[in-house]
């Protein structure tokens, strides 16, 4: 038997994936490598054991209200009975939870992973009189967490200037450096003219525009066009298949980390050109990051803050994403100068490298546990185990 007590850390999260980039395969197992004792409470089949994880699984719900309601009281309940020193929670909807938590002396983290007021002035399923009030109801909510809780794990800056600086950190979503880069993969030259689009495929982040842009380029470049990811809403399939270009357009559905490992190695640009709503003009898209560590060029929205990645690495081209005609000849300049465009991959990946790396925020996230856990980590730091 140990001699000495390992810190437990539970994550909590009701709305995303067990396998969420972000939660499980950045912050969970980073936080299990450094030595604590991890449990991850999400809706999942069954209780089980996954890299140093412990999975603490509740029913996956039926809808948004069964979600809202019963899941949110199993995730409370299942918390509780684990009696951890820190509790880490992912979603706005499980802010009660971390209030109850405190209430009950808990240490508790709220990890801002969007700027949720903004989020809710351009949710399709809210509709458009009340977005202006619950994006009114989510500052006020969140306020008040960020008041009672611990601390606040921001994904962006622009989410961090929300919250007390005191107790706020921002740990960006940048890729592991390696993780995208297959030693199987072609050759920049030799490879076809796929241009890939991985994430939500909806009318906000550009579909439309990417499939329009296809459609016209000339057919002597043979280009294919790659979506990695779902439809939002359902519908939408149906909408894209009547444009121009969709016969020049790939849908592949979601896909593993393996498989997008193998797309981004096996195409010739990528392409994050989101329109110029409110909330992307000041986020930090992966899919962007996940590019330049693959070594694609990138085609991205011209918004000032991508501007500075995207200019400051030289790693690609902006486009105004509203213009289809201007990511077409975004495309075809890149298609048709190989040589700058594999310079472009090769100086994006140089930018993940020194700046953009997860390396470089999991410190910041272990730092930032260290300052809230003093005691524990103490213990800990004394017994050589962290």
């Amino acid at each position: 038997m140990e001699a000495y007590t390992r810190v437990k850390i539970a994550h909590l999260t009701s709305v995303h994936s067990l396998y969420d980039i972000r939660i499980f395969h950045k912050e969970c197992k980073s936080l299990a490598q450094a030595g604590y004792e991890v449990t991850l409470i999400a809706p999942h089949e069954g209780d089980e054991v996954v890299e140093g994880v412990k999975i603490g699984s509740v029913p996956e719900p039926k809808n948004r209200f069964d979600r809202m309601t019963r899941v949110l009281w199993q995730i409370y309940r299942m918390a509780i009975k684990e009696k951890a020193h820190l509790y880490h929670f992912h979603d706005p909807e499980l802010i009660v939870i971390g209030i109850l938590l405190k209430l009950l002396h808990k240490k508790v983290i709220y990890d801002a992973h969007e700027d949720v007021p903004r989020q809710m002035l351009s949710k399709h399923w809210i509709h458009p009189r009340l977005r202006s009030v619950m994006a009114g109801g989510a500052t006020l909510v969140e306020w008040i967490g960020g008041k009672c809780f611990d601390g606040v794990n921001a994904a962006t800056p622009t989410i961090a200037q929300r919250f007390p600086p005191p107790k706020t950190v921002t740990v960006q979503n940048f890729p592991f450096m390696e993780e995208l880069v297959q030693g199987g993969s072609i050759p920049y030259k030799q490879r076809p003219p796929i241009l890939a689009y991985m994430g939500g495929i909806s009318k906000y982040r550009g579909a439309k525009d990417m499939v329009l842009a296809v459609g016209l380029l000339p057919p002597h470049l043979q280009v294919r066009l790659q979506l990695a990811g779902d439809f939002s809403p359902i519908g939408f399939e149906e909408e894209l298949k009547c444009l121009p270009g969709w016969e020049r357009v790939d849908f592949l559905g979601w896909q593993s980390r393996e498989q997008i490992s193998e797309l981004l190695g096996h195409a010739r640009i990528g392409l994050v050109t989101l329109h110029p709503i409110v909330n992307y003009l000041t986020s930090f898209p992966i899919k962007l990051f996940e590019y330049m560590a693959a070594g694609l060029p990138v085609i991205a929205s011209d918004f000032p803050l991508w501007q500075k990645i995207v200019e400051g690495a030289g790693c690609g081209l902006l486009v105004n994403p509203l213009n289809s005609k201007m990511i077409a000849e975004a495309v075809e300049l890149l298609l048709v100068h190989p040589e700058e465009a594999e310079d472009m991959g090769r100086r994006g990946q140089d930018a993940i490298r020194k700046y953009y790396n997860w390396d470089i925020e999991a410190k910041k996230l272990l730092a930032f546990y260290r300052t809230i856990l003093q005691d524990q980590t103490q213990i800990q730091a004394n017994s050589g185990k962290l």
